[in-house]
């Protein structure tokens, strides 16, 4: 990441859920605040109780982030929350993501991604069946897993990558992935607020 651990900065979590992703943040940036963003307040219930010791330094919102964002923060992070909705409204987020960011802020999404061509994505998704049955899942939950995966909205990795270069974002760059799953960011840097913004 591109703070250092005593950086006192502001995050912001898209699709917070109980928290999972930002309780991997927290203890390693004991300066930085939260906010964590989810749709479901009984999720958001379960995340102020895991960051019950550390209410200073974290606030909950319950809200719809595809309808865009308010604020300013250096960092905005998601994971395993973009891919539900449709590319128009991701481009748009996207957008809405570059802007809340203060320049020099850093976006990182951690989701699922399509195959690049349907062998690949038939391969991706033969290989995510395989983890999750080889996990000793419950049949009943897997099944409820394999219907809630028909909501999901998925777009290629290179997809993702031009949403976020015509949102504006610079230093596009692929962190981690394989088949199904992929770890992707962008800077808000000044080159990248001038292709935005161009001086008139």
């Amino acid at each position: 990441m591109a703070f250092g651990t005593d950086e006192a900065f502001t995050e912001l979590d898209l699709g917070a859920g109980t928290g999972l992703l930002s309780m991997f943040i927290v203890h390693r940036f004991p300066r930085a605040r939260f906010t964590l963003r989810d749709m479901s307040g009984d999720m958001l219930e379960k995340a102020r109780k895991r960051f019950a010791g550390m209410q200073g330094r974290f606030s909950f919102e319950i809200g719809d982030y595809s309808r865009g964002l308010q604020g300013s923060f250096d960092l905005v992070v998601s994971a395993l929350s973009i891919h539900h909705i449709e590319d128009p409204v991701k481009s748009g987020l996207f957008t809405s993501i570059f802007k809340v960011l203060s320049n020099g802020g850093l976006f990182i999404n951690a989701d699922q991604v399509k195959g690049e061509t349907e062998a690949i994505e038939h391969i991706g998704r033969e290989r995510l069946i395989s983890v999750v049955v080889e996990s000793g899942i419950a049949e009943d939950d897997f099944a409820a897993a394999k219907e809630r995966m028909k909501a999901d909205r998925m777009g290629t990795l290179e997809d993702q990558l031009v949403l976020l270069r015509s949102a504006g974002f610079g230093e596009v760059n692929c962190r981690s992935g394989n088949y199904s799953f992929a770890v992707f960011s962008g800077l808000k840097t000044s080159q990248s607020l001038s292709s935005v913004f161009p001086a008139s």
